[in-house]
């Protein structure tokens, strides 16, 4: 149950890019019930672009741990300095209120560490985090997809979420950039379809010779214009599809941050991703989602909304969730028929 009006809240989601996606309900969602409140998210720096500039937050906590602990290790002293400056100034603010919604050992930390009179989270976590919490919600329901799992929080202070509402916050700039960037990867303005083959775990990626095969019909059935994106680290990967390719596609990898990336994908008919952080991102701006999954479950974790569509083998291991496979059947049966078809079907229902 809630405290009576609380004036200050902290969001703890650190990361990663999906899970931050996710929990932006909580964000407007709180807003809405509590217009008067100060809300402050505490993130971390990989998944920290989305939320920059965000028009509910009132301020912004970016977390650099992992800079941090790389300095230190190579004996940058100055690193061990900031951050604990970082930490003095977060302890020194005082909330009424904090959700931890990461649920990990590293959130717990944080929300231990910060002064709140109501420190709320889940219970039975498997990383033991109770210690840090002064209020639980109850195990989490892994029955339910993920952005209403985080929804629980809301019911628990006793509102009705209502409907999930995703913000992320575009500016001037990223559209201008974004629109340079389309200039160049779709000069006659084709139906644009952008593709995310990467992924950070090995076992959710399906192969690049199907990937290849899958866009080069997208060009020649569909007269669509391709994109290819991901980060800075995937472009030699996209460039291997590329080079088996007959058709012509645009490799963005690295050229755009993650505001940048929502808007493109926003200018995108559809795209079509593997189980990983831009898929959500696109379902997020409404943009009709093809989804490859393999060892992980799209009642989980699938793009959230109606209008999405998720290919995945009929395969009885899955889904095992394991980040290291042998035979990685459960991708390897998905066949560049099965994904056009969804494709096909997706687009002609819109």
């Amino acid at each position: 149950m809630l405290i009576s009006d609380p004036r200050k809240i902290l969001l703890i989601k650190l990361s990663a890019v999906g899970d931050v996606v996710h929990c932006l309900p909580v964000l407007a969602a709180l807003k809405k019930h509590l217009p008067n409140s100060r809300i402050d998210w505490l993130v971390e720096e990989a998944s920290a672009e989305m939320l920059q500039g965000h028009p509910l937050l009132d301020r912004l906590w970016i977390s650099y741990r992992k800079s941090w602990l790389s300095d230190i290790r190579r004996g940058r002293r100055q690193a061990l300095l900031e951050a604990w400056r970082f930490a003095k100034a977060l302890r020194e603010q005082r909330f009424d209120l904090v959700l931890d919604l990461q649920g990990l050992y590293k959130s717990a930390v944080w929300t231990r560490w910060v002064k709140g009179r109501q420190k709320i989270g889940w219970s039975g976590t498997k990383e033991l985090t109770g210690f840090s919490l002064t209020e639980t919600i109850g195990p989490e329901n892994f029955r339910l997809h993920a952005v209403e799992r985080y929804l629980d929080f809301i019911r628990h202070l006793g509102y009705h979420p209502g409907k999930p509402e995703f913000c992320i916050p575009i500016h001037r700039e990223d559209e201008e950039r974004v629109s340079e960037i389309l200039r160049e990867a779709n000069p006659v303005k084709k139906a644009l379809i952008s593709l995310n083959p990467v992924a950070k775990w090995h076992t959710k990626l399906w192969s690049q010779t199907s990937f290849a095969r899958l866009a080069d019909r997208l060009v020649e059935e569909l007269d669509a214009a391709l994109a290819f994106t991901g980060g800075p680290e995937d472009r030699i990967y996209v460039d291997a599809i590329r080079s088996k390719m007959k058709k012509q596609a645009i490799n963005l990898c690295g050229r755009t941050n993650l505001r940048e990336l929502a808007f493109l994908y926003g200018k995108s008919r559809l795209v079509l991703s593997t189980d990983t952080g831009p898929m959500h991102v696109a379902a997020s701006v409404g943009t009709p989602v093809v989804a490859l999954f393999g060892p992980t479950d799209p009642k989980r974790t699938g793009p959230y909304g109606a209008v999405h569509r998720v290919v995945c083998s009929d395969i009885e291991c899955r889904p095992c969730f394991k980040r290291n496979c042998d035979h990685m059947s459960c991708m390897n049966r998905i066949t560049p028929e099965q994904v056009f078809r969804a494709v096909v079907e997706t687009l002609t229902t819109q």
